[in-house]
């Protein structure tokens, strides 16, 4: 069963949460993240790069220096003030017409280190390091993490009575996603909130492996440090936003390639009609004069097993024949898997995703078209779309112990940093 407990958030007043709200910072490059920062934007604080000009390695140690000196000045400036007493928070995010509600809670390091916290994804010890030394130089955590739980009906009951009143912050962000937050502060809903979830079974990561194992990397750290540990203190503890199953939705994560691995499309085609079903989308004379068919023909998967091609300006569907799967292993069963296998490994010789330079990934969030937009621009050749993993799909694949593909879940909307941030300090 897992653990969590209640913590004092240090926020921004909620007449500046707009202007210090800010996307994450792994969603954002250099360039964009100081584009879209203004004076108070937390991106100051979580890419503190964008301070230098010009703007300097993300990795370095004037970078890191410049984090701290920016946590700090927001403290001393009242940008972010804490909250007087440990509490619970509800925060809850739209996106088109759909609303999901989360719980803002600190849970403890053990359970990732003992399975409780149970991950998708392998995670690359490069960026653990990073956010690593962005917990400990700051003695914080400044972005939560996205995990997931089974629902509990009186949780949500609890939750419901706090949301039907008014929201100590309410917003629409520039990307039209609205964000909203209430403060649970009762003595008795805390207490039976941490009391709820001690028979709740497991997190799920959702978004955010490298965030959680940083913060349990840390944690181990400060425990070897302290003769006195007694597993209780606040670095023991990490922030992360928890929502019911129930209401998650994961969007299609698909692929874009740079080159065709010296075949031609005819080439291409016939290796493809060995394990797939090959459908032309567009009209025979778009085919014949090779229109470039960009969204006018796109094609979205419906259904598991089936895929969309984008290649030589024309749209096609592309279905798993049977036997070229098996229904009963939970990861072979992945349209991910499939088509790395039987496309991306087999035919055009990529052979690792996590390195491979020749290929890239297009979260659904940026929409189909966005796929013909690489490739008829010449910066790919080729593109899949592919239909989304289930947050089944996902349970039991970390339940299993298993591990999905890389690039397999995109998770809207991302989390909004800075509307809570967890101090390592009492």
């Amino acid at each position: 069963m897992v653990r969590i407990k209640p913590f004092a958030a240090i926020r921004p007043p909620k007449e500046l949460v707009e202007e210090v709200a800010a996307r994450p910072y792994d969603v954002l490059n250099s360039e964009e993240a100081r584009a879209e920062a203004g004076e108070k934007s937390l991106l100051h604080i979580t890419k503190p790069e964008i301070n230098f000009s010009p703007i300097i390695d993300e990795h370095s140690q004037p970078a890191y220096d410049k984090a701290v000196e920016n946590f700090k000045e927001w403290l001393e400036k009242g940008w972010l003030v804490q909250d007087s007493k440990p509490c619970y928070y509800v925060y809850a995010q739209t996106m088109d017409g759909r609303t999901q509600y989360g719980l803002v809670v600190c849970a403890h390091t053990d359970d990732y280190a003992e399975g409780k916290i149970k991950k998708h994804e392998l995670t690359r010890k490069e960026k653990e390091d990073d956010r690593m030394i962005h917990v400990r130089i700051q003695n914080a955590n400044i972005e939560p993490v996205f995990f997931s739980y089974p629902d509990n009906a009186e949780v949500t009951e609890i939750v419901s009575r706090y949301i039907s009143g008014k929201p100590e912050y309410d917003f629409v962000a520039e990307d039209g996603f609205g964000h909203h937050f209430w403060i649970i502060d009762s003595d008795e809903d805390i207490r039976r909130i941490t009391e709820l979830f001690s028979g709740i079974p497991a997190f799920y990561v959702a978004d955010g492996h490298h965030r959680t194992a940083a913060a349990a990397r840390v944690g181990a750290e400060k425990q070897s440090l302290n003769p006195g540990h007694t597993g209780d203190e606040e670095y023991n503890y990490f922030m992360a936003v928890a929502f019911p199953e129930s209401q998650l939705k994961i969007i299609d994560y698909n692929r874009v390639v740079k080159d065709l691995n010296g075949l031609t499309e005819e080439e291409l085609m016939a290796k493809l009609h060995k394990n797939f079903d090959v459908t032309f989308l567009g009209s025979e004379a778009d085919r014949q004069k090779r229109v470039v068919s960009g969204e006018k023909d796109a094609f979205k998967p419906v259904e598991l097993h089936q895929f969309s091609m984008y290649v030589g300006g024309i749209w096609y569907s592309l279905e798993a024949l049977p036997g070229r799967y098996d229904d009963n292993d939970p990861i072979g069963v992945l349209d991910v898997t499939i088509l790395s296998s039987l496309v991306l490994n087999d035919i055009l010789g990529i052979k690792d995703l996590r390195t491979d330079k020749r290929i890239d990934f297009v979260g659904g969030i940026r929409g189909i078209g966005e796929l013909a937009r690489r490739v008829d621009s010449g910066e790919m050749a080729i593109a899949f779309a592919l239909y989304p993993v289930s947050m089944k799909q996902l349970v039991d694949i970390a339940d299993s112990g298993n591990i999905m593909p890389p690039k397999t879940t995109w998770f809207e909307p991302k989390l909004r940093s800075g509307l809570a941030i967890h101090s390592l300090e009492l």
